[in-house]
C-alpha cells in the first residue's frame, strides 16, 4: 500500500509516453512510481520527456517530466532487451 499523500498518477503527456514505451518490443510493463513536485529534467525538456537513469535487475529505472515535477517509472523488460529499449527512448521529447 502506498504511503499516504504520495501520488501514483501522472499527466496526459506522460501517459502518452508510457503508452509508447509499452508498445516497444521487449517491454513487459511500465510501473508508475512516486512523483516529486518542483523537480526538473533540465532546460529544454518538455512535459512527457523521459530519461533512463540506470539498468536494474529485470528492467530500467527512469523518470519522466510532468507538469509539476518528476514521475518515477520502472520499465519491466525481457532479459537482454534493456540496451535496445534504452536507445529507443533516448531521442523522445
Amino acid at each position: 500500500m502506498p504511503s499516504r499523500g504520495r501520488h501514483q498518477s501522472t499527466s496526459k503527456e506522460c501517459k502518452e509516453t508510457i503508452r509508447k514505451i509499452e508498445s516497444l518490443d521487449g517491454v513487459v510493463a511500465v510501473i508508475i512510481g512516486m512523483s516529486y513536485g518542483g523537480k526538473s529534467l533540465g532546460k529544454g525538456k518538455n512535459t512527457g520527456s523521459i530519461r533512463i537513469q540506470r539498468k536494474l535487475s529485470g528492467g530500467l529505472k527512469a523518470v519522466t517530466q510532468t507538469e509539476k515535477g518528476l514521475q518515477e517509472l520502472f520499465i519491466r523488460t525481457e532479459s537482454g532487451t534493456e540496451d535496445a529499449i534504452s536507445e529507443a527512448v533516448k531521442g523522445w521529447p
